[in-house]
């Protein structure tokens, strides 16, 4: 369905950042479209981001969130060449997940 997330991890004095760009239309379930007909809610739910198995951010969203967001976020106990990945959740059930080598 989704195009491949753009993540990006460096590591830096002891702590990993990570920019990811996730591309999903984000529809909220209140727009309509040009025939004024109501267009259903498609939107992320849930983010999971991992590191050696462990979890490092989850979280929960809702439709209030833009189409393709992006999200940045903080970790430490990472070393360069490990990867980091992330995995969202639509409400329609779909999933998406992709990972990045921490640079």
């Amino acid at each position: 369905m989704a195009d491949p997330m753009r993540i990006r991890a460096a590591e830096a004095a002891g702590i990993t950042t990570v920019r990811v760009l996730m591309s999903h239309p984000m529809e909220t379930g209140l727009r309509k479209d040009s025939a004024g007909n109501t267009i259903p809610a498609l939107h992320i739910t849930d983010v999971v981001a991992t590191h050696n198995g462990k979890t490092v951010l989850q979280a929960e969203w809702s439709g209030a969130v833009s189409q393709n967001p992006f999200l940045a976020f903080k970790f430490k106990g990472a070393a360069k060449g490990e990867k980091v990945s992330v995995k969202w959740t639509d409400n329609k059930g779909d999933t998406r997940t992709d990972e990045a080598t921490i640079a």
